[in-house]
């Protein structure tokens, strides 16, 4: 994602894939500014256990931002134990209307390992309609190859894995220094 207020940033690929019983998410780990890697090893993939229900989130954006929508994100699964769904629709409505979040800039992935939903500040709570799911500066190009991965019998992580190598060998905002959790 590139920020207006800091031109030239480009952060995360995050792709989430959903086969045999089991949701990967993966996450490379570079953040460049213009022509140049600032990190390669940034973890943007983290897993939750609010109310002792494991949720997989992955962001792309402003890794401040993103941490502010974690924790609030959190409060709305404490509120509504097991309806992740309920949860993203609140923590979106709350980012679209409130006067402090509306300027927050990251997109999420959220998974409990059933559900999978891509959550915007734009309001929008997505549920991707092939098992696949991919946000970020690579987002198409890891989305594109992990839907063409669908049709072998590679399972999921491995889906994951060599739908992020392609990505990053086409994006240069991409490198292969995953984190990866499965739920």
């Amino acid at each position: 994602m590139a920020d207006d207020t800091f031109p030239g940033w480009h952060g995360t690929t995050i792709l989430a894939v959903r086969r045999g019983g089991k949701v990967v998410v993966a996450g490379d780990g570079q953040v460049s500014v213009g022509q140049t890697v600032m990190k390669g090893t940034a973890r943007k993939v983290r897993r939750l256990t609010p109310g002792g229900r494991d949720v997989v989130v992955g962001f792309a954006g402003s890794t401040a931002d993103a941490f502010t929508l974690l924790e609030r994100l959190e409060k709305k699964l404490e509120a509504a134990p097991g309806q992740l769904q309920r949860a993203c629709v609140e923590l979106a409505k709350d980012w679209r209307t409130d006067k402090y979040l509306r300027n927050l800039e990251a997109m999420l992935i959220v998974t409990d390992g059933d559900q999978i939903y891509v959550v915007t500040g734009a309001g929008d709570v997505l549920e991707p309609e092939h098992d696949v799911a991919a946000i970020g500066s690579g987002g198409n190009f890891a989305l594109a190859a992990a839907r063409g991965l669908l049709e072998s019998d590679l399972d999921a992580e491995a889906v994951a894995r060599k739908a992020m190598a392609i990505a990053a060998d086409i994006c240069v905002y991409t490198n292969g220094n995953l984190t990866v959790e499965t739920i």
